[in-house]
């Protein structure tokens, strides 16, 4: 018997791995938690397949997303990742990362982890919206355009709502597979 999947995924096999395996999946540990936001800040304006298929380049130049690392990195970084053409060369996007890794240590000085901070917006549980079909899912909710304002505010880049929507769908803050998904089982 064939599984039922979201309809978003049936592209091919590096989609329907992500889907099966990570995707809704909560997840509260920090490292992760930061690699979702970078590449969800990149994906803006892009599709999720593009930087999914460049993960892998992204850990590599991003010395495996560590934000430790990221936060130093000076000018000379910078420019060695905009000629890196496993990546998506954004000048801005890049930058807007190294000033996300500083920020995201401010955050876990305040609340003890990044984890604790983002949870809160859901009281540390997934959200359930329980969509039928894929035109059910959202863009965007109430809390996003919370996170993403309170995000800004604490100077971050590139963490408008549907981009923080995509990582709250990511990392399980909601969950979003639809209803018949074989994943709710």
């Amino acid at each position: 018997m064939e599984k039922i999947r979201c309809g978003w995924c049936e592209k091919d096999d590096l989609y329907r791995k992500y889907h099966d395996d990570e995707w809704g999946r909560p997840v509260y540990d920090d490292d992760t938690i930061f690699e979702f936001l970078i590449l969800e800040s990149f994906q803006a304006g892009l599709s999720w397949y593009t930087i999914l298929s460049k993960r892998g380049n992204f850990r590599k130049a991003f010395d495996d997303f560590d934000y430790r690392k990221i936060a130093l990195y000076n000018e000379d970084k910078i420019e060695e990742l905009m000629n890196d053409s496993g990546i998506i060369r954004n000048r801005l996007k890049i930058k807007a990362t190294v000033t996300n890794a500083q920020k995201f240590q401010e955050v876990q000085k305040d609340f003890g982890s990044f984890s604790a901070y983002i949870w809160g917006f859901v009281e540390g549980k997934p959200q359930d919206h329980k969509p039928k079909a894929l035109s059910d899912v959202p863009a965007t909710t109430e809390i996003s355009d919370l996170l993403a304002k309170d995000l800004k505010k604490r100077g971050f880049k590139f963490m408008g709502s549907t981009v923080v929507y995509a990582h709250m769908q990511a990392t399980g803050m909601v969950n979003d597979h639809i209803e018949s998904c074989f994943t709710r089982k």
